[in-house]
């Protein structure tokens, strides 16, 4: 498909991340953000989990981190793909077939989590940004997304 969506750009007050999306890893999760996100799903919508050197994690729309979208679970789509600093990555629960909306950013290398949770993309551009949202579980003054959009 010549226009699938090869970017996702999250607008955080701080500035913009930009995430290469994967289809070839996981098509169905990458068609799944874009959509949430270009519906406007995600905009305003907080990172209501950040853990200082391991991950910030965010798409819950009631900010607490048990909630998602209205659309059914996804299937993992698991892979080899390493989860290193800046990779983009579905949350979920003990369910390996549960992530929805929720997903998570790496702060550094974790690979206890690789082959176990579906990579769907990669921070190109502004992972500085991410660095500096508010950490806590949940932070006091939660970072949240202004915008999220896939082109």
């Amino acid at each position: 498909m010549a226009d699938a969506p090869t970017t996702l750009t999250l607008t955080l007050a701080t500035g913009d991340v930009v995430i290469a999306l994967r289809p070839d890893l996981a098509p169905g999760h990458v068609e799944r953000i874009a959509g949430l996100a270009n519906d406007g799903f995600y905009d305003g919508v907080v990172f209501h989990r950040v853990i200082d050197g391991f991950m910030a994690q965010g798409g819950d729309p009631t900010g607490t981190g048990m909630g998602g979208s209205k659309l059914p679970d996804l299937k993992a789509e698991f892979s080899g793909e390493p989860h290193v600093r800046g990779t983009c990555s579905m949350a979920r629960s003990s369910n390996p077939n549960s992530a929805n909306s929720q997903f998570f950013i790496c702060f550094e290398t974790s690979k206890f989590l690789d082959k176990q949770y579906t990579v769907w993309g990669q921070v190109t551009a502004g992972m500085e940004h991410v660095d500096a949202l508010p950490k806590g579980e949940p932070p006091r003054s939660p970072g949240k997304i202004i915008t999220a959009r896939a082109a």
